[in-house]
């Protein structure tokens, strides 16, 4: 068995130390598990160790440019089907010719429970409806700094992880690479084993708390109820079907409520294998031609005085450097400083701050794709174009989502603990202490009405903004903001 360690894949655009280091430990960590049955081979370049082999035989890679390379550069290649999710390329394929161009994830996910008879009784979800997602929005407990739980099982760095950050210790000095943000102490499960034991914590201390606190934000709990197995998920080393089966007999067994393992179940089973699919499915040209949603041409200038071609803003320095010392919103503060400090922010962090924030600035969509793969742990090629340019920006017209994800303050300090110590409030729209959140939605809308009038769900929130008597104050404020 031949195991390939390419250094391109951290040398092509500057990515999250903390993920370099995840992704060099699992595979050095299988490596080391093969034993004599794997040839470790490192390379610059994956072509350079598929050229000249013979008769190899391959699981079907995560990417595009992955699959390219291999069935270039291969020679007698077999390639086997994609594993590490529930329902195949094929099936997924065939379902979605027969839709007519409409396979919503709710539409997919329903499939899904129904044919493996997760939470089912008989034909029917249990308790009567496939989505308890209304019950699973409560706002942080009032008061509190964390959510009270025990610290999520951490794994136990070894001699694997040694080497690997003295490698990348050396990579930087020799300025082979260049990364972002901290490399703390591993926090994410590498190993099959590590895995298992990660789920195991999950389901027995925090599955519980998890549905009503999914949406929720602490700023000393980056963690809250959250499951952290999206890594492990992601490299392979635990099987989409074990998390699911592990939540589901929590839930059979009486040890966790039903909302939680609901909620659980349609993020593996529903999100994440949608969007698998919808990245083979939506194909090369998927985000080769989108623009910031209202986006006004020519393109305004990012912070540091770049342009984007789609006639979006470029991402500000700041952003890319992951510095947030000048950043006074707390919100996006706290959001910058957890990726910054882990590489990894739950999914209301990621789109109702971080996603927010870009979509109302009109931040060109494809490097916002590019810098979410980059920067966080379990960012993947498959996994940012759906979420980022299809949910979060809504630059692909509706394809993804029925809506854009754009929010004002007030749904933050509902959310979390952020408002109440920042020097901005959510409540203002105008003057010095706006919200930038706030008045940000406003002006958003206004820039991006005329692609937005024709959005049953945008009428009432359109109609609104036009009702506004301060509209164009709002809007001259918002353009004249620098931010930090």
């Amino acid at each position: 068995m031949v195991v390939v360690e390419a250094r391109e894949f951290f040398t092509a655009r500057p990515v999250h130390r903390t993920k370099a280091h995840l992704w060099l430990s699992a595979l050095r960590h299988r490596v080391r598990a093969l034993g004599d049955r794997a040839e470790h081979v490192r390379v610059d370049r994956l072509r350079d160790a598929l050229v000249g082999q013979h008769d190899l035989e391959v699981v079907d890679p995560p990417s595009r440019v992955l699959r390219g390379q291999v069935r270039h550069w291969g020679h007698d290649t077999t390639v086997l089907p994609s594993r590490g999710f529930v329902t195949s390329e094929d099936d997924f394929a065939a379902w979605a010719a027969g839709r007519g161009g409409r396979f919503l994830m709710e539409t997919h996910y329903e499939r899904v429970r129904r044919r493996e008879g997760w939470l089912m009784e008989h034909d029917a979800p249990v308790g009567g409806a496939f989505s308890l997602d209304a019950q699973n929005r409560q706002p942080p407990p009032r008061g509190a700094t964390t959510l009270g739980l025990p610290d999520p099982w951490w794994p136990t760095e070894d001699e694997v992880d040694d080497e690997v950050r003295a490698d990348l210790d050396r990579w930087e000095r020799d300025g082979l690479v260049h990364f972002v943000g901290r490399d703390d102490r591993r926090r994410f499960a590498v190993t099959p084993d590590e895995a298992r034991a990660a789920l195991e914590d999950f389901v027995a201390v925090r599955l519980g708390d998890f549905g009503p606190y999914e949406d929720a934000v602490l700023t000393n709990d980056w963690t809250m109820a959250h499951s952290l197995l999206s890594v492990p998920l992601n490299l392979g080393v635990l099987d989409p079907r074990d998390a699911v089966g592990a939540a589901v007999a929590a839930y059979e067994s009486g040890a966790a409520p039903l909302a939680s393992v609901e909620g659980f179940v349609r993020q593996i089973a529903g999100w994440r294998d949608y969007v698998w699919h919808l990245y083979w499915w939506l194909g090369d040209e998927y985000g080769a031609d989108v623009e910031a949603l209202g986006a006004r041409h020519p393109g305004p200038e990012a912070h540091d005085g770049s342009r984007s071609a789609g006639g979006g803003t470029g991402l500000p320095a700041w952003w890319r450097t992951l510095d947030a010392g000048d950043v006074e919103a707390v919100c996006l503060s706290v959001a910058l400083d957890g990726v910054r400090d882990h590489g990894w922010l739950h999914h209301i962090q990621r789109l109702m701050v971080l996603g927010n924030w870009a979509l109302q600035r009109g931040y060109d969509p494809v490097q916002l794709t590019e810098w979410f793969t980059d920067v966080f742990v379990d960012g993947t090629d498959w996994v940012m174009p759906a979420n980022i340019i299809g949910m979060s920006q809504h630059a692909d017209g509706g394809v993804v989502a029925t809506k854009p994800y754009a929010a004002g303050g007030r749904y933050i300090d509902r959310m979390t603990d952020h408002c109440g110590g920042c020097r901005f409030d959510p409540t203002k729209r105008l003057g010095p202490d706006a919200c930038p959140f706030t008045a940000g939605y406003w002006a958003f809308l206004e820039r991006a009405e005329p692609a937005l009038r024709r959005n049953p769900r945008m009428h009432r929130p359109l109609q609104q903004m036009r009702a506004m008597p301060d509209l164009e104050q709002v809007v001259a404020q918002e353009a004249a903001r620098r931010m930090p």
